[in-house]
Order: structure tokens, then C-alpha cells, then sequence
């Protein structure tokens, strides 16, 4: 029996052999009788390779291979972790820990890409989800372990270790990186836009602190009066099942958020939304792509069947189940899947992912005109002057040139752009909306207030015809 479970529950992409669903076979389970039989050959198996290796034999890695196996059997994302491992995994959920900045899968043999992170080594070096490592220092990975391959590439803060790299298309790369420590800091916001007005949120985790972090975030955008939002979790491989729900949570007032469903599928597990969007309704663009995983899913999920905002960018990974961790007492873990995760319609996103409602695949955009024409009226001999367009020049703040670097990176960057388009769109029609709204409540006020002074009219004429039908009486 386990001495303590349920420590937390932790969405991440751990080994990932395939997308697609398969049809399972029945399990046939075994009887008592027949899983003592088959333990008892286990036993067996392990002493006579103790014995008849024909080097000397390391009973604890062998152990441990038979324990990771036995859950590696189950599924690709359930393993056992040995004292370092669930060290080193702790070290990544608090947001610190030491190595490349990489997120990788293991896909048929290889390992492969999920995403680097924001601001590490890999991210600085250029490699990009989907990537294939090959080898290692010269050491091919095929067949490596997932566990064995993220050993390697870890090391001590300001060594060196070579990556070969494929990429799609692309001839084999080797590339030297420098080990660093590596803080992971979930969330970046600024205002973007030549106004300023449309606040971005990055999201490059969901950790500990990211709840946090977000409502931190949005409070300072808010005073900045933005017009509405970009929540940006491409190449997001996940978190905290929590920091998920908060995040989601922070943009909706009410509706489901996601539910769970583990072995009993009568268990299941809905998490809702509480009352107060922090951003006030205010237009909502969530970007995705390839690389956004699990916890991004849930956040993409609930937003886009809550109806709360718009869901831009690519097909995401579909990630859809829930691991979770349960320390064994002596400092090793099992970290195993325990649960399946639905969108708030129902839907299991697991080797599906979630569609955009506006497809925007990554693209370089050229511009066929100016800004400005050469010709215009403004162009013609003696034309009139705008008496306001000296005073719009001067009133234009001068940008620097860390603001240049980062205008320019935003305009290469096409969903970016798209998101902001449409969120300024948004903004637009719903300002229509409350001014025809307004006129209409104005309307309508102003139409009771003829109705009354016409009912009042209409009240006096008749008292007076009254009152003169009277007077003729007498």
C-alpha cells in the first residue's frame, strides 16, 4: 500500500508515442492464482539474469527497469521515478531547475520537440517544436529512454553539450549549447499595438505561481485601459491541473471549466468557473498552435464553449489525460495516468486537440502597397491643408529603438498580428452594439416620457369635456 496519494495532479507531456486512437482489446484479467504464477516468474527472471550476465550485474537499475516497464505498459505517459527523477521533476513544477529548456516526447524510437521554453538556451538556439534530437554528444538516441535522453542533456550550469537536430525539410544540424539554470517565469504581458491598447499575456507554463502572475498581469493591463485581450499558449506543454483552472477561470464569470473521469466512470469530476471575469468581458483572442498541450488545451477548451472568446492559431497536440503522482516513502515516485479530462461541451480532446474557430497557420506576409500613397489629394499642386496634421505629427511620442526591435518582431509575427486584428474588431462591434444599445434605452425613455405627457393630454381633454358638458346642462 502506498503511504501517501493524491499529493497533486500534474498535466505535462511526458513520452508521447502516437496521436491516434486505437481500439483496445478486451482485458482479460488474471485470476489471484495466476498473478502470484506470473510474480514468481518475475523473481525468477531476476535471478537467473543476476546470475548468468556476463558482466556484474546492477540489481537496483535492473529493478528499476522492471518497475518502469511495468507502468510504461500501461501507457506512454505513466513511469516510474527514481529518488533523482522525482527530485529533478519537483525541481521543474517550482519553476527552477538546471538544463537545456527543452520540453521532449519520446515518438517512435526518437525524441522529439514539444517546445523549448521562453528565454533558455534551446529557445535562444533556435529549436522548434516538432524537431527531431538524434543524437546526443555524439551518442545516437534511438531506443534511449526518455528519462536516459534528459539525463544526458542535463549537467552542470555553464558546460557545453552538442544536439543534432532534424528538422522538417531540413538537412541535420549540430548545434552546442551551454547548460544554464533555467527560472521558468510563467507569464509576460505588455500593451502591443501602436496604441497600446491590446493587452497580451504569454503563457509559457502553467507552474505554481502562474494563478498568480495572471491576476497580477491583468490588474496592471486594466489600469492601463486596454481594449481587450491575447492570451498567447502556443507552444505551451502544460502544468498544474489547478493553475489551469485559475487561469480559465480569471476570463470567464460563469460555466464549466473542465471535468475529469478516471477509472469509475461514474466519478466524475466538474470544476466551474466563479463568479467575476477579471477582464470585465472585454474581447478575448486565446492563441494556439501544435505545440500547445494539455493544460493550454483546457484553457482553449473552456473558453471556446463557454462562448467567452475566440480560439486562433493551429490544431493543437491533444493531450487529454491527467497524471498523477504518488510517492512510494522513500523518496521514488510513480507518476501514472489516473484520469481523462473533457471540454465543458463533453468533448475529449485526448489525440484529437482543439480546433481553432479561425484557422491561422503560421505565414510570412509581404506588403503589396504603402501606408501611404504617392498619390493622393494631398499630392496635387496648392491642395489644402489638414490644419490637424502638423499637430498629429508632433503629438506622436518617438519610439526607441527597444521599442523598434520589438514592433519589428510582432509584425513578423502573422497569428500574432491576425489575433490582434480580431480583437480590435471585437472591440469595435461591441462598442456599436452598446451605442445602438444606449440610443435605443434613450428611445424608449424619451417615447415613455411623450407617452405620458400624451396620456396627460389626453386626460385633460377629456376632464374638460366633461366639465363643458356641465356647463351646458345648467
Amino acid at each position: 500500500m502506498l503511504k501517501k496519494i493524491l499529493i497533486y495532479v500534474f498535466l505535462i507531456v511526458l513520452p508521447v508515442t502516437g496521436f491516434s486512437a486505437e481500439k483496445k482489446e478486451p482485458v482479460k484479467h488474471l485470476t489471484d492464482e495466476q498473478i502470484y504464477s506470473e510474480l514468481k516468474k518475475l523473481a525468477l527472471v531476476f535471478e537467473v539474469a543476476r546470475d548468468s550476465f556476463v558482466d556484474e550485474a546492477d540489481e537496483k537499475k535492473m529493478l528499476e527497469g522492471a518497475m518502469n516497464g511495468m507502468l510504461t505498459a500501461l501507457d506512454p505517459h505513466s513511469t516510474y521515478l527514481s529518488e533523482d527523477d522525482f527530485k529533478d521533476f519537483n525541481d521543474k513544477s517550482h519553476g527552477e531547475f538546471g538544463g537545456l529548456g527543452i520540453q521532449i516526447t519520446s515518438d517512435k524510437g526518437a525524441v522529439m520537440v514539444i517546445s523549448p521554453i521562453d528565454d533558455t538556451p534551446a529557445e535562444k538556439a533556435g529549436i522548434k517544436a516538432g524537431d527531431y534530437i538524434t543524437h546526443i554528444d555524439g551518442e545516437q538516441v534511438f531506443d534511449m529512454t526518455l528519462n536516459e535522453a534528459v539525463k544526458k542533456m542535463k549537467g552542470r550550469p555553464g558546460t557545453k553539450v552538442k544536439l543534432t537536430i532534424v528538422s522538417e525539410g531540413k538537412e541535420p544540424k549540430t548545434i552546442t549549447l551551454k547548460r544554464a539554470i533555467i527560472k521558468v517565469k510563467s507569464i509576460k504581458f505588455e500593451e502591443k499595438g501602436e496604441d497600446k491598447k491590446i493587452g497580451y499575456i504569454r503563457i509559457s507554463d502553467f507552474g505554481s505561481t502562474t494563478s498568480k502572475e495572471l491576476k497580477d498581469a491583468i490588474t496592471k493591463l486594466e489600469k492601463k485601459k486596454v481594449i481587450g485581450y491575447i492570451v498567447d499558449v502556443r507552444n505551451n506543454p502544460g502544468g498544474y491541473l489547478t493553475a489551469a483552472i485559475d487561469v480559465a477561470d480569471a476570463f470567464l464569470d460563469s460555466g464549466e471549466i473542465v471535468s475529469t473521469r478516471g477509472h469509475d466512470k461514474n466519478d466524475v469530476i466538474r470544476n466551474y468557473a466563479t463568479q467575476g471575469d477579471l477582464t470585465h468581458g472585454k474581447p478575448l483572442v486565446v492563441l494556439i498552435n501544435h505545440g500547445s498541450a494539455s493544460a493550454s488545451e483546457i484553457i482553449a477548451g473552456a473558453i471556446q464553449d463557454n462562448n467567452r472568446g475566440l480560439i486562433m492559431g493551429s490544431q493543437s497536440f491533444g493531450k487529454g489525460s491527467v497524471q498523477q503522482q504518488k510517492p512510494l516513502g522513500d523518496g521514488t515516485a510513480i507518476h501514472i495516468t489516473i484520469a481523462r479530462y473533457y471540454t465543458p461541451s463533453g468533448k475529449s480532446i485526448q489525440g484529437e486537440g482543439i480546433t481553432p474557430d479561425v484557422e491561422v497557420l503560421q505565414s510570412k506576409v509581404e506588403p503589396l502597397e504603402k501606408k501611404q500613397s504617392l498619390y493622393s489629394e494631398a499630392s496635387f499642386l496648392n491642395a489644402l491643408k489638414n490644419e490637424d496634421s502638423d499637430k498629429k505629427k508632433s503629438d506622436e511620442p518617438e519610439k526607441d529603438a527597444k521599442d523598434m526591435t520589438d514592433a519589428e518582431k510582432d509584425a513578423k509575427d502573422y497569428q500574432l498580428q491576425r489575433g490582434m486584428d480580431m480583437v480590435r474588431a471585437m472591440a469595435k462591434i461591441e462598442t456599436k452594439v452598446k451605442v445602438s444599445s444606449d440610443n435605443k434605452s434613450a428611445d424608449k425613455k424619451s417615447e415613455s416620457k411623450d407617452d405620458k405627457k400624451s396620456e396627460k393630454t389626453k386626460a385633460d381633454k377629456v376632464e374638460t369635456i366633461k366639465k363643458y358638458k356641465k356647463s351646458e346642462k345648467k
